[in-house]
């Protein structure tokens, strides 16, 4: 098993360290779906938004320009080798895309940080933004969102061999591994303290520790693990229930109530005609985790 977990690790640092050499010849494909097994959108026709000046920017500009994550796995991911971003976040912008009347083979998606999402929002870099995006009062008060579409909570992934961790309640001594500083380390921290907590820059980092034997578990967001969990079926798995809600949503421009609401229709429309668990079954679906029933849609009023 060793043998077999350093075999893995030698290859995802191959596809880490051919990520930093963006569109070199030859670098390895992401692992995924191939094109003909992700769902088509049909395209809204006659589709207008005249109070939404953000949707009459795209539409003159004939799409939309969309935030993302670059580094999560099976969420948001840019294959180095072509620019091609993939994932359930990219899916979920694509479908709305779609549901706006906007081609979404024409999107042109544009990574963002985590730390400069509310900046490329307010300055109109991006039209909205899909990638991991919380949804909490703090952010409300700088952007809009549409959604939640996803309903996240902390989570726990370990090796497949992995017999004595099935929850929170099982890391007493057990070397737990998260991002130095996240929510999640601190929530480790606060409410379990006899984990030997380890921390790092990334998780990914966090993973490699953990196919080496040098840490237990690794905690975050259950999406972003299940991503992990997908890349690695035989060697890595989830355990134990979701113990914190992170809703995730459609980031907004915050003065943009018309888009926001468009958005909330859109993603009601693909969640009732199964496009989202199409979606979800060829993204985080492939790490053997079933697709869960898609949270309430906050329709909370224009402020």
């Amino acid at each position: 098993m060793i043998a077999k977990s350093l075999r893995l690790l030698a290859a995802l640092v191959v596809t880490a360290l051919a990520a930093t050499a963006c569109g070199k010849e030859g670098s390895p494909p992401t692992k995924g779906p191939s094109a003909d097994e992700l769902p088509k959108y049909q395209v809204a026709q006659g589709f207008s938004l005249p109070g939404s000046r953000t949707w009459q920017k795209a539409q003159r500009r004939g799409h939309f320009v969309v935030g993302a994550k670059e580094d999560q796995p099976y969420l948001g991911e840019k294959n180095p080798a072509n620019g091609v971003y993939s994932g359930f976040d990219i899916e979920i912008a694509k479908m709305v895309s779609a549901s706006l009347g906007l081609d979404p083979k024409k999107i042109a998606f544009k990574t963002i940080a985590s730390a400069n999402r509310e900046t490329a929002l307010q300055n109109g870099q991006i039209d909205f933004y899909v990638g991991t995006y919380t949804i909490n009062d703090n952010r409300k008060k700088l952007v809009g969102f549409g959604g939640p579409y996803y309903m996240a909570g902390q989570g726990l992934l370990v090796r497949t061999d992995e017999d004595d961790i099935h929850g929170p309640g099982d890391l007493d001594g057990k070397r737990v591994c998260s991002a130095a500083g996240s929510t999640p380390y601190q929530r480790i921290q606060a409410d379990y303290p006899k984990a030997e907590l380890v921390a790092y820059d990334t998780y990914s980092i966090c993973v490699d520790n953990l196919l080496t034997y040098q840490v237990d578990a690794v905690t975050t967001d259950d999406a972003i693990l299940l991503g992990y969990a997908a890349k690695a079926p035989d060697e890595l798995k989830l355990v134990g229930k979701p113990f914190s809600q992170e809703p995730y949503g459609i980031g907004v421009p915050k003065s943009d109530n018309t888009l926001r609401f468009a958005v909330d229709d859109a993603l009601q429309q693909r969640e009732d005609d199964g496009d989202w668990k199409k979606a979800y079954d060829v993204t985080l679906g492939l790490s053997g985790v079933k697709a869960p029933t898609p949270p309430p849609i906050d329709r909370y009023p224009a402020s």
